[in-house]
């Protein structure tokens, strides 16, 4: 299973907290993230994440094309909805292709800590078809 890992900037501490929680379910899948997002993470943590560049530097659309091409299998994308996004149009676009490609997305730490749950305990399925 491929995970893509990503926040925006207000976001970034809740995602460390979550990766440092999780860290032992983390490590048994292949991780990817947006740049700064994986650099901490990996700095806190020491998993292993391929890191995409920044997401206003493009680092969103890596991960939307990774998605078009049916290369991931979650998505955390922990966001700020109170503050404006220069790079809004490809956030946008990333979360389409979540549901085109039907890959499952939280977008805070609640809906994270579910999914992540469900890996933990073995009850988390693809529901793609």
């Amino acid at each position: 299973m491929k995970i893509a890992l990503i926040a925006h900037d207000k976001k970034k501490d809740e995602i460390i907290e979550l990766a440092k929680k999780y860290k032992d379910v983390l490590a048994k899948y292949e991780l990817y993230a947006t740049g700064t997002t994986g650099t901490l993470i990996m700095g806190e943590t020491a998993l292993p994440i391929k890191r995409m560049k920044s997401g206003p530097l493009g680092g969103d659309q890596q991960i939307g094309a990774m998605l078009a091409n049916g290369e991931l299998d979650l998505i955390i994308f922990l966001r700020d909805p109170l503050t404006a996004q220069p790079h809004e149009p490809d956030v946008s676009a990333l979360l389409r292709l979540c549901d085109v490609q039907k890959i499952p997305l939280a977008t805070n730490a609640s809906s994270a800590t579910i999914m992540l749950e469900a890996l933990k305990s073995g009850k988390f399925f693809e529901a793609r078809s």
